[in-house]
């Protein structure tokens, strides 16, 4: 399910609500081609860290963790930085997964 943000200067950003199929696949990837360096940075870190410490067998755990919460927390950092949902679909949508109140 996509939901659209838009903030004062007018600009409009995409995102999807729920799992996170690319970070899924493609681990911090989809977080970097977002410009979204800090949890890019994040999930890369835990990866090689958790690798680490299982000799490269538990590397995709965090990757799987990560694909269930990257999407809510992405939307939430946007809604910090001053984004604003863009119409009633994206109200509700937000409001029934639970990222703003009602």
């Amino acid at each position: 399910m996509r939901i659209r943000l838009r903030n004062e200067a007018g600009g409009l950003k995409e995102a999807k609500v729920g799992f996170s199929w690319t970070t899924f696949f493609f681990g911090f990837f989809p977080a970097l081609f977002r410009g979204d360096l800090k949890w890019a940075a994040i999930m890369f870190i835990t990866s090689v860290a958790v690798g680490f410490f299982t000799l490269g067998i538990g590397a995709w755990v965090p990757g799987i963790i990560f694909s269930f919460i990257y999407n809510k927390m992405y939307i939430k950092e946007l809604l910090e930085k001053g984004y604003r949902p863009a119409d009633e679909h994206t109200q509700s949508t937000l409001q029934t997964n639970g990222i703003i109140a009602a």
